[in-house]
């Protein structure tokens, strides 16, 4: 049940930020930028947040899902869970939202492939080090 929690809390906040960081980068507005267009860009993250978290919890949700079921897999190690986890973000969310808009190319495709990738990434990694149980060592 963590685990959940913490793809369901994590998830739609980082990858709502990395959304508009994404679109924001995409469209040209990051070329001339001071502390007066960083504290809009942060006030329209904060104004939008909760669009993310509606939008963004089932997806998260759903990665969290296929996490927990590559955790009962012994032979896959943690941190190859993780790999796992945040490929399987990338491909979902570069797939998703890469092609839209005119402009498509390698940097929108990577730029959107992060917006899933990372906060997959970060979720599994702290569900690893906080949501699984230790495991019992067994001397030979």
């Amino acid at each position: 049940m963590k685990r959940y929690l913490i793809f369901g809390a994590i998830g739609p906040f980082v990858g709502g930020f990395l959304m508009l960081l994404a679109t924001t980068v995409a469209s040209g507005y990051w070329t001339d930028t001071n502390w007066s267009e960083i504290s809009k860009f942060l006030g329209a993250f904060f104004k939008t947040l909760h669009y993310s978290y509606l939008f963004g919890i089932v997806p998260a949700l759903m990665v969290g899902a296929i996490d927990d079921i590559l955790c009962h897999v012994r032979r896959i190690l943690p941190a190859v869970r993780t790999l796992i986890v945040a490929a399987i973000g990338f491909a979902a969310s570069s797939l998703l939202y890469g092609s839209r808009g005119p402009d498509t190319g390698t940097t929108q495709f990577l730029l959107y492939g992060a917006v899933g990738m990372v906060p997959a990434m970060l979720s599994s990694w702290l569900a690893h080090k906080y949501a699984d149980e230790p495991q019992a060592v067994h001397s030979t």
